[in-house]
Parts: C-alpha cells; sequence; structure tokens
C-alpha cells in the first residue's frame, strides 16, 4: 500500500531542494521565512558563521502594534519592513531570499515586497 506524502512534507522536500542553491554569506545573508497558520517569522542569517544577524516575526510587539486587527498580508508587509530596519542596523544592506519551500504569492511575496521597501536589496 502507497505511503500518502503530507503537506509538511513535501513543503520540507521543496525547502530542501530551494537550500541547495540558495547560500547566505557575510555579504549576502539568507533571509529565511516561516509561515505558520496564524505569524509569519523572518530571520537574516549568516551561514558562513552560524548567526542570525537580525529576526522579526508578527508577535514582535512592535510590529503587532502597528497593525491592530487588520489582515495578514498587511501584516507580513509590515513585518518585511521592520526586518529591513533590523538588517539595516546589523549591517546588511543585500541578501537572498530563503522563501522556505513557500510559493512565492501572498503572504512571502508582501514580506518581500515590505522588505525591497524597507531598504533590503535582494
Amino acid at each position: 500500500m502507497a505511503r500518502l506524502v503530507t503537506r509538511t512534507e513535501k513543503r520540507a522536500a521543496r525547502h530542501r531542494r530551494v537550500r541547495r542553491k540558495v547560500q547566505g554569506t557575510a555579504e549576502r545573508p539568507r533571509l529565511s521565512v516561516f509561515r505558520s497558520l496564524r505569524h509569519i517569522y523572518v530571520q537574516v542569517i549568516d551561514d558562513e558563521t552560524g548567526h542570525t544577524l537580525a529576526a522579526a516575526s508578527s508577535r514582535d510587539p512592535d510590529v503587532a502594534g502597528q497593525a491592530g486587527s487588520t489582515g495578514k498580508r498587511l501584516v507580513a508587509h509590515l513585518v518585511g519592513t521592520t526586518i529591513a530596519q533590523r538588517a539595516i542596523k546589523a549591517g546588511a544592506t543585500r541578501g537572498v531570499l530563503d522563501r522556505g519551500g513557500y510559493k512565492y504569492h501572498g503572504l512571502v511575496k508582501a514580506l518581500a515586497e515590505g522588505a525591497r521597501e524597507g531598504g533590503l536589496d535582494f
């Protein structure tokens, strides 16, 4: 009997496939995105040293205070602008987007556009 592959396993396989090519360096750190059903999280990671340079999420008090009870897409955009500010403060102005196996659509796209508006180049 064939084994069913869950959505989570499929996303993990896509993420592994993306991570074969996407590598963060000191000059261009990796912007790693994770979505849950309720929140969105993002980190700026230097893979050479294994350090997280900056992080933001929809659970941060800064973002939650600005968002109020608006939609998820606006919240993702606010998370993108927040991570851009924090990454620039940490000295990273360029990067590569690791979409984490998610489609570049909806929340991931809104987060990326917010980060670009905030000043990150990727």
